[in-house]
């Protein structure tokens, strides 16, 4: 859906545009209709609002527990750049994480990204072909991103993460003038709630019609595969995660990899566990519960039953390793390592449920191929 046009700002009231999107301040500037209707639905982290003469896309969950907001005003038209009121669409972006990616390769436009920390976490053959031709530039890493090279490529954002609000990198980026938007999708609680953010991506580049479209496409998939889910006759009962140095992490009842299990129709052993995160357990508790389960998935970074065994003698011991019922995502990667699952579930959760029904149902999606996920052998 194409912005609408503000075509006769004066510079005072672009300007008084920029101090009133601040927080708090004079914010009798944006009272004004909507004349566009919300289409967030899942998401809960930022939000889209259409007035006559700009678009507001507003981040309501920048940063973990965050208890600030950011505004940014978007118009068609700008003199002068400012951290908070951003020319659309956008012609040059700096992303920061691999969660990035697909959603500017679903709006067909990865040809924007100049730059990208350590690109060789890339896993996407289309964009990884743009970081060959030097078309994307490396810039290090995220925690120290190369701001002498950032200058010269003089993005229009680059979008960040980040676990708090004391972020002295992006502070330092936003000292030499370039927005920095950070994107909380990460944070979102649902799995629908992640793929949403097509539309974060989607206003900044005039592309909302086709974010909302690739959306509504992902989501009716998502749920046409939970309702498959629903036909199985029985529910596998089932575990999550490994040791990492003694202490067993997997997904809490409230997590968003819970939310797939649910779906996909599986009895998830924690699945009334309390929490929106991981929790940490002994190996001994989590024996006692799981010993017996018919399926474990993402089992740590082990690529081979022999690296499971050879890890700990314990492992061996779970009927699932028995029955050679142990299913993981780090062996589908990128040419130089990047793993997929890391990059692309985020945007195409309807695919990770689909492995997983294929995991626990296989006589329902007979002729569907693993997207992310391989038996370990």
């Amino acid at each position: 859906m194409k912005h609408f046009i503000l075509k006769y700002l004066t510079p005072i009231f672009i300007l008084s545009l920029f101090f009133s999107c601040k927080k708090n301040q004079n914010k009798s500037s944006f009272n004004e209709r909507n004349t566009i209707e919300n289409t967030i639905k899942y998401a809960r982290g930022f939000d889209i609002q259409h007035f006559k003469n700009y678009t507001k896309l507003i981040i309501k969950a920048p940063y973990q527990n965050s208890k600030e907001t950011f505004e940014y005003i978007l118009i068609d038209s700008l003199d002068k750049k400012h951290l908070n009121t951003l020319k659309t669409p956008l012609q040059s972006i700096v992303v920061t994480s691999t969660t990035h990616i697909p959603m500017l390769e679903l709006l067909d436009v990865e040809n924007k990204l100049v730059g990208f920390p350590n690109t060789n976490y890339i896993s996407s053959k289309k964009t990884r072909l743009l970081v060959d031709k030097g078309v994307i530039k490396e810039l290090g890493n995220e925690e120290s991103i190369n701001t002498e090279l950032l200058l010269d490529l003089q993005p229009d954002v680059v979008v960040g993460f980040s676990i708090n609000s004391n972020n002295k990198m992006f502070t330092v980026i936003e000292n030499f003038g370039i927005p920095v938007l950070l994107n909380g999708d990460w944070l979102e609680e649902t799995p629908l709630g992640r793929a949403e953010w097509i539309k974060f991506f989607g206003v900044l580049f005039d592309k909302e019609s086709e974010a909302d479209s690739i959306f509504k496409n992902i989501e009716k998939n998502y749920l046409n595969a939970k309702s498959i889910a629903l036909e199985a006759k029985n529910a596998p009962t089932i575990i999550s995660g490994g040791l990492f140095k003694d202490v067993w992490n997997l997904p809490a009842g409230d997590s968003f990899e819970a939310s797939f299990l649910q779906d996909a129709n599986t009895n998830y052993l924690w699945k009334k566990s309390k929490g929106k995160g991981s929790l940490s357990l002994n190996v001994e508790s989590v024996f006692e519960k799981g010993k017996d389960a018919d399926l474990w998935i993402s089992p740590s970074y082990y690529k081979t039953l022999k690296q499971l065994k050879n890890a700990n003698s314990i492992y061996p011991k779970f009927k699932a390793f028995q029955h050679h019922n142990i299913f993981t995502y780090v062996n589908k990667t990128g040419e130089n390592g990047g793993v997929l699952y890391f990059e692309l579930a985020p945007a195409r959760p309807d695919l990770v449920l689909k492995d997983l029904i294929k995991i626990a149902h296989p006589e329902l999606l007979k002729n569907y191929e693993f997207t992310f996920y391989e038996k370990l052998k």
